[in-house]
């Protein structure tokens, strides 16, 4: 169902479990649905199934300079991100019929959910705020990618699909953001049972009133609506009446089966039971997962971690030594990046020391070894060692707390209201959760200016969250995607062997292009515009 046409004539196709983490098991047709509660329940569940997927999530860091996919992996994110793609491109043409997708199953059920017989009107009320966040949070994706794309709220009649035209895309923001703000009250604040900071198990996976809330400062956030960010963060900031959320006492610990739904996860992606994925193959060393390692972090990424007295490697006073890179990091880099030297336990119970440099003994996790990270480095963050058969039933988090606290920060500080109790609230409590204890690091600098705030909160920003599948978000609606991504990929420095380098001996894996302004939206996929001539396409392409 990737296309919009067939979407919008496709049978409905609907769950017959509640559990958000069970594929479809059976169907239905419309005539003999639409009994009771459960089927409601059951179209709901469908549309949970097509919120987002892994393809995506780690995909998304390959879109960025934070990362690279080597071949075609991952629906070819590798030509959107050097630039060579046209409206045929595999990750183009998948996200409009996959979001177009979710949009139909959620207009099918709140197309239909009055027509169930003697309904709890509060059940209704939260069915239907949950279908309506998944299309509003679809219709936020289609138009981040897109910009202006085709509208509609109930199910299209055919003729009307053959010749649907785009709506600008800020009408269709604010039809997000009125539907953020109407389905609030409808949704239950996150519940915890007990006090082990575990969901109560009736509301796991589900939307929240905080979700609903943290997406709609998200999207003011990358519209630079930063009085409206600020106020949607203040919500869930030290305020329990949209939720109880705080940030968990260990960074690398956040990311791990035993600690799913933890007080920090506001919204995550459901995995477990019979919906798992393989993805962790792809980017942990070969020793480890038996593969080619795919998508791999970038020596852009390493440099931009900051050293433990809070300053930039380039930075006067840092204490950074070429000949030793990994040393007094901020500590969130090796709980997210593998690099030569480091170890880490495989599935057998058995710790692998890997070493990435050319020349190595064994050879087999080096930049040398045809099979392994062209970069150097590896991903560590989400590596799942409870996976049987390298199948992850770990969640994928979405949006959490420490986001919140990121997005509140920067929005004060473009609204020039950044002082010292606003940094103690967001940057300084995420890097003494992180261990930094240098002041240099955790104290707010009065004479810090809005230029080098903003320096400072961006690359705490990119540290905090890396490998979460936000970075070409953020440096898209920065306006920086034309500088960062025309630079070349890099991997680590070398001293030795056949390698395409840059002056100062860093591999150079791939040069990218992006172009101004064509590449800040993507075109109408091939097929949507031959079927509809009405849909237009975007400039440039």
């Amino acid at each position: 169902m990737k296309k919009l046409l067939l979407i919008i004539t496709c049978s409905v196709s609907l769950l017959a479990c509640r559990k958000l983490d069970q594929p479809i098991t059976r169907e239905f047709t419309e005539t003999a649905y639409w009994r009771d509660a459960q089927d409601a329940l059951d179209a709901l569940t469908s549309c949970y199934e097509h919120f987002s997927k892994d393809d995506y999530y780690f995909g998304d860091e390959g879109l960025s300079d934070n990362a690279y996919v080597s071949g075609t992996g991952f629906l070819n994110v590798t030509a959107v991100a050097n630039g060579g793609y046209d409206p045929s491109n595999g990750r183009v043409t998948d996200t409009w019929g996959y979001y177009f997708t979710t949009i139909r199953r959620c207009n099918l059920l709140t197309d239909n959910i009055d027509k169930v017989p003697a309904m709890d009107e509060a059940l209704k009320r939260r069915i239907t705020a949950e279908a309506r966040f998944l299309r509003a949070y679809a219709y936020f994706q289609l138009t981040n990618w897109y910009g202006d794309v085709p509208f509609f709220t109930s199910v299209l009649p055919i003729e009307e699909s053959r010749s649907i035209s785009r709506t600008g895309k800020s009408e269709v923001m604010q039809f997000i953001f009125s539907e953020l703000t109407a389905i609030r009250n409808d949704l239950p604040v996150n519940n915890y049972s007990g006090g082990d900071g575990q969901y109560a198990d009736k509301d796991k996976g589900r939307i929240t009133r905080g979700a609903a809330i943290a997406l709609s400062a998200r999207i003011h956030l990358y519209n630079s609506e930063w009085q409206a960010a600020a106020d949607d963060c203040a919500l869930l900031i030290n305020n329990t009446t949209n939720g109880s959320y705080e940030l968990m006492g260990d960074y690398a610990s956040i990311f791990t089966v035993a600690n799913e739904y933890n007080r920090e996860v506001i919204l995550d992606l459901q995995y477990g039971g019979g919906k798992t994925n393989d993805k962790q193959r792809s980017f942990m060393p070969q020793t480890i997962a038996q593969l080619r390692s795919v998508l791999v972090p970038t020596q852009d990424l390493v440099d931009d971690y900051v050293m433990l007295n809070g300053k930039g490697i380039r930075e006067a006073g840092s204490g950074y030594d070429e000949n030793n890179p990994y040393q007094n990091r901020d500590p969130r880099f090796e709980a997210t990046i593998l690099h030569h030297g480091s170890t880490v336990t495989d599935f057998n119970g058995t710790v692998q020391t890997i070493l990435t440099q050319p020349g190595s003994n064994p050879a087999t996790n080096s930049v040398d070894d045809q099979g392994a990270s062209p970069t150097g480095y590896y991903f560590y963050k989400y590596y799942d060692r409870t996976a049987t058969n390298y199948q992850s039933g770990l969640n994928l988090i979405m949006i959490r707390y420490a986001d919140v606290l990121l997005m509140y920060a920067e929005a004060k500080n473009e609204l020039g209201q950044m002082d010292a109790a606003t940094w103690n609230q967001t940057i300084r409590a995420l890097r003494i959760r992180a261990k930094f204890t240098d002041a240099g690091a955790t104290e707010f600098n009065a004479g810090w200016g809005q230029a080098l705030l903003r320096t400072i909160i961006r690359r705490e920003r990119r540290a905090e969250l890396a490998f979460e599948g936000l970075r070409i978000y953020d440096v898209r609606r920065w306006k920086i995607a034309d500088q960062v991504l025309t630079r070349p990929v890099r991997g680590i420095r070398v001293s030795s062997g056949a390698f395409n380098k840059d002056p100062n001996g860093y591999i150079i894996v791939e040069n990218r292009t992006f172009t101004n302004p064509k590449h800040y939206l993507w075109p109408v996929p091939t097929f949507e515009s031959d079927q509809n001539k009405n849909l237009g396409q975007n400039q440039g392409w």
